[in-house]
């Protein structure tokens, strides 16, 4: 007889293993507890109102919902929609080009339903705690609006402000400005613009003026520059393209070569002579920190004069700007040109606030360069300020010149239309490193931007369908994410396979960075497919990567993709034994044996 173990008086079931790990470290609930759902109240610190929220998940903002209209509730469960597809080649994340048009259609015929928050009205009579009540309920039937809008037109809204503090900010930059200032992305303006916005400042005062920036503008061709001046005209809207990048590239290189300058200037001063040098060992050690502390002084003061002759200089460079309106359309702006146009474009608004200076409110998405665009600026000034964090909690005035106040909002993300999920992360809007579904935004890349492209950029190879099993010669997401994974040796644990989400996220911060560059056209524009044509020519590629090399041919000179990290034969094995591939290989094998087997028990059968 064999003797089984004692049995273990903790029970291993599944069930209690699960109930033992929800409630870990915390006091299960009892007959006695309520069912209720109870809120924290109000009360915590002032930083902690101001932290933004742009995505929360259904039950978190149903309960904030509640928690602002301050009213008991119920909830019920939904019904959860299952999506299936059939088709390897058919992404379901992505839409067809039909789709896509009729959802845009959509767009176009609600986009006067996106609204920004109103201050409601007050005056002098108006209490805190009136005014603050009077904003909730407003907020709170804004935020109703979106809802049933994405209800009842079944319509994607991006993530938007959640949070009534951070957009109170924003009023108060409205109400301070005499220009508003919307900073957006070159490469897909119309989607950071709020045009709600601009009829906003106008409700406030008439007075005020409204412009768009075009920061990024770099990363536009000519020809882009000018489609998007057409339309930015046809439609009246006032413009100016600019990149902090490019400036702020070129400030670094001239902070460098004045730093070289100075340390030059400072050793020839201390180049001295052995006699000399006996002579200093001498002083006396007093007289020698009196000396320094001098010295110090003097650094100082030099500082503070060089300083003062850079701001000097600086606000010489802004009046000496003389551009027309035909240099305007397609240039990309110097610092100096820009604080020039602004001042220009600003309306003197006399008011208690502004004591005579021109405010100029600086608006725009966290991740659209309006940080970069105000270190441009104030670092073209020469002058130091405190550093500015990509979301500033609490606006902030920067005293540009004498007369120029720059309002800075913090970085806000107003509601606006978007087709999918995947152009969301694309575009910037979702956060690549948070992204658990990745074939829909990979996909997105793989149509943008050219095979043949990628694989010169990346060096790698990327096998795709041939034509006669359906293939159209562009690679599904899995398709180029195995090539890349392979290629960089990015690979799971156990089988080997390439680690497609790794791969996906290097090649979407790729995407979001510029890296892989792809604008896109204005509405206006006749037909999408050739507007980034000037970013992938062979000529233009070949500029910025090793992986395509000019050949000369019989019949001349002519591009050649080289494909060096796919050429290992380790990388061959690895796309031919993973994904589709493989699958495909099964297939066949399973195919052919069942063949074999059919025929052999045909065989057996006429034998008998």
């Amino acid at each position: 007889n064999v003797k089984m173990p004692p049995r273990s008086k903790v029970n291993s079931s599944l069930g209690k293993a699960i109930i033992r790990k929800r409630f870990e470290g915390k006091r299960r609930p009892t007959e006695r507890d309520t069912e209720l759902h109870t809120t924290d109240m109000d009360d915590g610190p002032s930083w902690t109102k101001l932290q933004s929220i742009t995505q929360q998940g259904d039950l978190e903002e149903f309960l904030h919902t509640a928690e602002l209209a301050g009213t008991e509730f119920t909830a019920e469960r939904m019904n959860v929609k299952i999506i299936a597809a059939n088709d390897k080649a058919v992404n379901p994340y992505l839409l067809s080009a039909d789709e896509e048009a009729q959802t845009l259609q959509k767009h176009r015929e609600h986009g006067d339903m996106l609204r920004v928050p109103r201050r409601p009205a007050w005056d002098e009579t108006t209490t805190a705690s009136e005014l603050h009540r009077a904003e909730r309920e407003s907020f709170m039937g804004w935020r109703r609006e979106l809802a049933q809008l994405q209800e009842q037109e079944g319509l994607l809204l991006t993530p938007f402000e959640r949070n009534l503090e951070v957009w109170r900010q924003l009023w108060r930059v409205l109400e301070r400005s005499h220009l508003v200032v919307q900073i957006v992305d070159a490469r897909n303006p119309m989607l950071f613009r709020s045009r709600d916005l601009t009829d906003y400042v106008a409700e406030i005062d008439e007075r005020k003026r409204s412009l768009l920036l075009v920061n990024k503008a770099d990363m536009l061709s000519d020809r882009q520059r000018a489609a998007w001046a057409d339309y930015f005209e046809a439609q009246g809207i006032a413009y100016l393209f600019f990149s902090a990048k490019e400036s702020n590239e070129r400030l670094e290189e001239e902070r460098e070569r004045e730093a070289a300058e100075r340390l030059a200037r400072e050793m020839a001063m201390h180049t001295v002579s052995d006699d000399a040098l006996d002579g200093i060992r001498d002083l006396d050690e007093l007289k020698e920190r009196e000396q320094q502390a001098g010295r110090r002084n003097h650094d100082h003061d030099r500082e503070a004069a060089e300083a003062a002759a850079a701001a000097a200089a600086f606000e010489a460079s802004v009046r000496a700007v003389s551009l027309s309106a035909g240099d305007l359309r397609t240039r990309v702006l110097q610092p100096a040109e820009l604080v020039s146009i602004l001042m220009r474009e600003c309306p003197r608004i006399a008011d208690d606030r502004s004591h005579g200076r021109l405010m100029i409110g600086l608006v725009g998405y966290p991740n659209v360069g309006k940080s970069s665009t105000i270190n441009a600026l104030v670092g073209a000034k020469k002058v130091n300020v405190g550093a500015m964090p990509g979301k500033t909690k609490h606006f902030q005035t920067i005293h540009l010149t004498d007369d120029v106040v720059l309002c800075d909002c913090p970085g806000l993300v107003f509601p606006t239309f978007a087709t999918t999920q995947a152009d969301m992360v694309c575009n910037g809007v979702l956060p690549i490193d948070q992204l658990r579904e990745f074939t829909g935004p990979s996909g997105l890349v793989a149509r943008r931007i050219p095979r043949w492209a990628l694989e010169a950029i990346y060096g790698i190879e990327v096998r795709t369908r041939p034509l006669e099993e359906g293939g159209d010669g562009v690679p599904t997401a899995e398709e180029l994410l195995t090539a890349y994974a392979a290629a960089r040796g990015m690979f799971k644990g156990g089988e080997g396979n390439p680690d497609e989400a790794r791969a996906a996220r290097v090649l979407l911060k790729d995407y979001v960075a510029g890296k892989l560059l792809y604008c896109h056209p204005p509405p206006s524009w006749p037909a999408a497919e050739d507007f980034n044509a000037d970013h992938y020519t062979p000529q233009a590629v070949a500029r910025r990567t090793r992986h395509l090399v000019e050949a000369t041919d019989a019949d001349g000179a002519s591009f050649t993709v080289r494909h060096a990290a796919s050429d290992r034969n380790n990388v061959r094995r690895a796309i031919a034994t993973s994904g589709s591939a493989r699958v495909d290989a099964l297939d066949a094998r399973f195919f052919t044996t069942g063949a074999a087997l059919a025929t052999a028990q045909r065989g057996a059968g006429a034998h008998r």
